[in-house]
This record gives C-alpha cells, structure tokens and sequence, in this order.
C-alpha cells in the first residue's frame, strides 16, 4: 500500500469493486456507444468491460456487416436506399414488464439517421433496424411504455415530416417536430411499423422522453428546448443558434395521452406523411390528447417518479430542478383550466398549478435517477461537475460529491424503473482530461462508479471509456439475464431460424445452382471442410458456413485473402458470405480465432481459375513420405494418448457430472470428438490393411488430433468437477459414443 501511494480510503474502494478471479458481477450496464453506433456491454461492479454490441456500424471480430445475415440487418437502417455506415447511439431502453426490467431485449437509438435498432438478449445481437419515415434527426429514443407495448422515439431539430425541400423561410408553418410510438410485437421480437404511429408537434427542438408508471400510465411526457423557433445563419451574420434558443426562461414539456392516441389512429383519425399514420396537431389538440407546460430553460430530460405521481425536470440553463404532480396535471386537464395555447393551438397549463416543489440544486442541472429509498433522487449538475443527491418529496438536498468531469447522463441500478435497486451510481462524465494516461488528443470518456448505500456517495472507480461518447446506459441485476452459450446446430442467428444453408457434418459439398457456386462447408477443432475450394472467373460464390462445435466458448473465424470476407460463427451458428471472385488467383482461407493446438493448420484454399482454363489432372506431389515403421510409430502415441484419455473418463463417470450442465456439455463435446477418432482410426487400419502407409500414417495422426482434442476437453471437464465440489458416486452408466446420426443435432 505505501509503495503504491495508497491510502485506507483506496483499499475500501478497490474492495468494494474487486471481483475475483472466475467471479460474477451482480449487475449489468448497457452503455451507448455515441458515435461508434454500437452498444458497450460492462459489469458493475468491476467496470470490466464485456462486450461491445454492434449495431448500426459494421464491426469485424462479430462479422458484423461481413456475413449476410448481419448485412441483411444493416440493410433495413438504409435511409431513402442509401447505405449508411455509422450512427450516433444515444439512449438504451430494457424492455419492461409492469414496469420492471425484465431482461429480454434493449432498444437503441440512432440520433443523425432517426432509427431504432431491437438487441435480443437472449445472444445479445442485434436483429432488427427501423428508419423513421418522418424524421431527419432525433435525440428522445428510446424509452419504453411499461410494458413495453410501445418504444418511445422523439425528433429533435423541425423538419417537414415530408421528404421534399422547404425553404427555411417557410419554417414556422412546415416545419415540424414529432413523437413517434413504435409498436413493439413481443412474440416476434420485432417492432412492427404497420402498427406505429406519430403525434406531430410543434417546430419545437424535441428532447428526450419517458412513460408514465401507475396512475401516469398511458400518458408520455417529453421535453422541449428552442421553443423560440429561432433560425440561426452566423455566417450571413445572423447571431448563432445558441444565441436565439436560450432567449425565454422557459421551455415547454409535452404531455401526450398515447393510449387515447392509439385508440384514435384505430378509428381512422390519422393522416399518412410516407406510409405512416401520423396524428395532426389539429387532430390531437381536438380529442384532447396534447397539452404544453412551461419547464426551466434548455431542459435535458424528464424523468417519472417509480410510483408514477410526479414529474422531475431540469434545466441547464436554469438552477432549479422542478418537480411536477401528475395528479394537479389531471385536474387542470379535467377542469380545461388552460392559462392559454401557443401559436399552434396547443393548451398550456400553468407552472405554478402543477408543481410539487422545486429546489436550488446546483448548477447545470440535467438528467435523475432514483434510489431504492422512497423519495430519494439523484441529478447530475453538468457545471458544477458534481452528483447531487435530493428528497423529491420534501424538496431538500442530501448530499454532493464532486465528479471528474462535467457529467451528462448518470445511472442507478433500474434507476428508472418502479423498483429501482440503489447500491451503485454511474456518473457518465463528458471529459475525462487528467484522470488517465494521455493517448493523444483524444481521450477516452469516463465512467465513474459512486457507491451511494449509504447515506453518503462515495466515489469509487473510474473506468475509460474509448469508444465513441457514451451518453445514457441502463443497468440490470444480473440474474435476470440468461443468454444462450451455443445456438442450436445450423442456427441463423439474425432471423432466429434453423439457416436453410445448415450443414451436417459429412454433408459437405460443392454445388452449382441459379448461376452460383454454393459452398456447404463445416467448421470444428482443427479444419473446414472443405479445404480447396475451385472456381471459375467471375463466378459468384456463397460461402455457407455451420460451426459444428458443442463446446461452450468454441467460436470459429473464416477470413479470406482479397475478397474483403471476414467471418464469425459461434458455436451452432450457421452464417454465409457472397461475392463475385472477378480476378484469377489464389486466396488462402483460414480459421481466425485460435481455437485449438492446430489452429494454423485450420485453413484452406480458393483457388479462382482464369476462364477457359484447362486442368492438367496432375497428381499432387507429397512433401514428405511415411513407410510402415511410422504409421507403427504414430499408432503407438494412439494407444497411449487412449490410455489417458481412458483415466479422464474414469475420473469423470466415478463423480456426479451429470449434476454440472457445463460439465454434461463438455463430455458431449468430448463424445463427439471420440466418434470422429473412431472414424479416422477405421481410415487409417483399413489403408494399412492395404499397406498404403502413406495413408495409413496420416489416417492415424488425424485420429491422434482427435484424440488430443478428446482429452483437451476431458480435461476441462475434470478441472471444472475438481473446482466445483463434485463428489465421488458409486455407480454411474459409462460415457458412451452417441450413433453417428445423432451427433450434432
């Protein structure tokens, strides 16, 4: 401790974040990613980061945008057919039930190409993108309805809701906002566009938004800035936007009754602006679904209360965080008492009839999340660069503590759910400048954990962040996630259905169909069948690849030279790769995770022949030459790598293994690999029954890989049983080889 400078204060901490070796956290962070378009994936509270979820953005290590199943997806985000490669990812939203994260899927948002994407957790991929057809940017998606009928996503700058041209001159009366309600179809996982609709609002810069819990259940609330509908032009030497957008001391909050609005869409009562329904502001102000309230200037977020009676806004122009009574809101609503309309005909209600309180909070105030403690609330002070903790009930500051630096969004675990779990505080700061090792101009962003169990916050951790900026993230408890480790044999992930192009193992083939050449290949420790690969010039060639593994964690790569093909396929999944070999040539293909002892031999050929080539049918030239005395000597290292193998298997019937999933996955792995040596071994005696030792030797190494293979899992499986308690049985039915057309199922 004194040589690394550390104090007492520092051991509590890295003690209250250590996980150790092989440990668990107890919750899970779904991060934006900012401009990197994808999604970051952390545990708290080790702040270790898992994984990054690619989503609107091609990413190589996930064959993100390589394979075509994943290109099939990004194709949906295309905006008026044009292919676009980034996005901006902003908000994630965990899908509710009863207003509880229920850890089935995370929605994210898009903010310069308004979309939404849909992550299923069961494998966290992304399987489905949704353009909006009415907006050109957007910043308040998503965010779910309670249960999750309805994904939340809200325009940012005034548009036309059209797609032609409208001269800014035009701007008060076609330009517009909006809020759209993506119906979300549970059972297929999807969010269904023919069933979504919008409310058009004013020319208003929409902000970010939330649903309302219990009695607030069935409105939406969300926030507004630039309400002066000011049009900027500094370089015509007009004052800038910020000039014209901060002028009034408040802004407006939209309150929306979406079931109403959704009955109304069913009646017929919407127009269609590019396919979709959309609800006029005549229409909405008419039934009464649409009403304005004045909030503290350039607001950065609205945020319902866990039991669903209030309101918490704040502005960062304004020092003030305000919180309003849903309750006082129905009533003025009830009795039409209006304190007037704005220029588009939309009710005001008045500030001061619908506050609950208000206090001074510090300065910049932005984004709240809630504490497990009733009335407890945490709000980050973007100026002040610090987390203020506040009674929203009594309208009293708790606590402060200084942050590093100049936080935006912040996260409670569930914060923002109606049953929040306290304990930790992520404060998601925009500049990190001092705090980690300089890499350049460009620093990483940083998260900082805060333990806020106790009645005083206490910082903890910094984590970088150096992908892209971050902007909102969720937590969840861990245990309500339970993905898969392996996909069912010939898995499309992307769709979530058995792939047509599946293969079996021994159904390998090569196959010209509808002017393509079809590769039905496999990929397992140590090789991909096949291995040579023969084309014509311009032919176009389907790759169609099925990880044969049942292995946990025994993903294979397939990269290949020049035709820009780089591949992910998990345990069980089957994924294909297209293209047109245009130039003569020969392109190594190769295994790119190291999956195994031979990995570098797990490769191959493409060998793409000029047209009008004529083959030779010459004999292949072997490098190296085996006699009798080899293939004795190799099948000798057999019988004693068996003799091994034997001893792990009596190690692991003798102990109750089949009380341990991994374990019982493992020895059907392992069963597998021993099926497979079994076969090479038959290859091998019968060429030696021939004395063709040059087969006969190879036959046998390839049983001997087998075999290494057999015990490499035997031997994981034994570790696991030695670590985890498992006990010694009297009797247990033996491993046995499962029949050959059972394998891999």
């Amino acid at each position: 401790m004194e040589a690394r400078g550390l104090t007492q204060k520092d051991i509590l901490a890295a003690a209250k974040t250590y996980t150790p070796t092989g440990g668990r956290d107890e919750f899970i962070a779904f991060s934006s990613g900012g401009q990197s378009g994808q999604l970051i994936v952390y545990g708290i509270p080790s702040m270790r980061i898992l994984k990054y979820v690619a989503v609107f953005t091609p990413e190589p290590w996930q064959g993100y945008g390589f394979d075509d199943e994943s290109k099939a997806v990004l194709a949906q985000g295309r905006v008026n057919g044009k292919d676009i490669t980034f996005g901006d990812t902003h908000h994630p939203a965990i899908s509710e039930t009863d207003g509880d994260y229920d850890g089935q899927y995370v929605f994210i948002n898009d903010k310069a190409n308004p979309r939404l994407a849909v992550v299923d957790l069961t494998d966290f991929e992304t399987k489905q993108i949704v353009v909006s057809p009415i907006m050109k940017s957007e910043h308040g998606g998503a965010f779910v309805t309670p249960n999750t009928e309805y994904v939340i996503e809200a325009a940012q700058y005034p548009a036309p809701l059209t797609n032609e041209f409208v001269p800014l001159s035009e701007f008060n009366d076609k330009y517009r906002g909006a809020v759209t309600y993506w119906k979300f179809d549970r059972e297929a996982g999807r969010l269904d566009p023919s069933k979504s609709f919008s409310v058009e609002l004013p020319p208003y810069s929409q902000d970010l938004s939330d649903a309302g819990k219990g009695p607030s259940d069935g409105w939406s609330f969300t926030n507004s800035f630039c309400s002066e509908r000011y049009i900027g032009g500094i370089e015509s030497g007009r004052p800038p936007f910020e000039a014209g957008c901060s002028q009034k001391d408040t802004d407006f909050l939209h309150v929306i009754n979406w079931k109403r609005a959704a009955e109304l869409v069913a009646e017929g009562k919407a127009e269609k602006i590019n396919g979709h329904d959309v609800l006029s502001i005549k229409t909405a102000v008419d039934e009464g679904i649409l009403f304005l309230i004045p909030e503290p200037k350039s607001p950065h977020g609205v945020d319902v209360t866990p039991d669903g009676t209030k309101i918490v806004i704040a502005g960062k122009l304004d020092s003030h965080i305000s919180v309003y009574s849903f309750e006082k809101i129905m009533k003025l609503i009830e009795a039409k008492d209006f304190a007037g309309t704005d220029p588009y005909g939309v009710p005001i209600l008045e500030l001061q009839k619908v506050l609950h309180t208000q206090l001074e909070a510090g300065l910049g105030p932005l984004h709240t999340q809630f504490d497990s403690t009733d009335c407890v609330a945490y709000t980050s002070l973007y100026v002040d660069s610090q987390i203020v903790k506040w009674d929203y009930c009594e309208g009293k500051v708790l606590d402060k503590v200084s942050i590093h630096y100049n936080v935006g969004h912040l996260m409670t675990m569930e914060g923002d759910s109606v049953h929040p779990k306290g304990k930790y505080l992520v404060s998601l700061n925009k500049l990190a400048i001092d705090r980690f090792n300089p890499v350049g101009p460009l620093h990483p962003q940083n998260h900082q954990l805060i333990d806020i169990a106790g009645d005083k916050m206490d910082l903890l951790y910094d984590m970088p962040v150096p992908l892209g900026e971050p902007h909102y993230a969720v937590a969840i408890a861990a245990d309500k996630l339970q993905p898969h480790i392996r996909y069912d044999l010939g898995w499309n992930s992307r769709a979530n259905e058995k792939s047509e192009f599946r293969t079996r193992p021994g159904r390998e083939k090569i196959e010209r169909r509808d002017g393509t050449v079809h590769v039905y290949g496999s990929l397992i420790r140590s090789h991909i069948t096949p291995e040579i690969v023969e084309v014509e010039e311009g032919e176009t060639v389907s790759f169609h690849l099925t990880n044969l593994e049942r292995a946990e964690d025994e993903t294979h790569g397939f990269a290949l030279h020049y035709y820009n093909v780089n591949l992910s396929v998990e345990p069980g999944k089957t994924v294909s790769a297209t293209f047109k070999a245009d130039r003569p040539g020969v392109y190594p293909y190769y295994c790119t995770e190291f999956c195994s002892a031979l990995h570098l031999e797990m490769q191959g050929y493409l060998l793409v022949q000029p047209k009008g080539y004529k083959s030779e049918n010459a004999a292949l030239q072997e490098g190296t030459t085996y006699a009798q005395e080899d293939y004795t000597k190799q099948v000798g290292a057999n019988n004693d790598t068996q003799d091994v193998i034997d001893g792990v298997v009596a190690y692991i019937t003798g102990r109750n293994y089949k009380d341990f999933p991994p374990v019982v996955a493992l020895v059907e792995d392992a069963t597998d690999q021993l099926n497979f040596a079994a076969d090479a071994k038959k290859k091998s005696e019968d060429y030696a029954s021939k004395e063709d030792w040059q087969n006969a030797t190879l036959w046998a190494q390839q049983w001997f890989q087998y075999q290494v293979k057999a015990a490499d899992i035997g031997l994981r499986a034994k570790t696991y049983l030695e670590q985890n308690g498992a006990v010694e049985i009297s009797e247990q039915p033996p491993i046995s080889p499962r029949p050959a057309d059972e394998q891999k199922q």
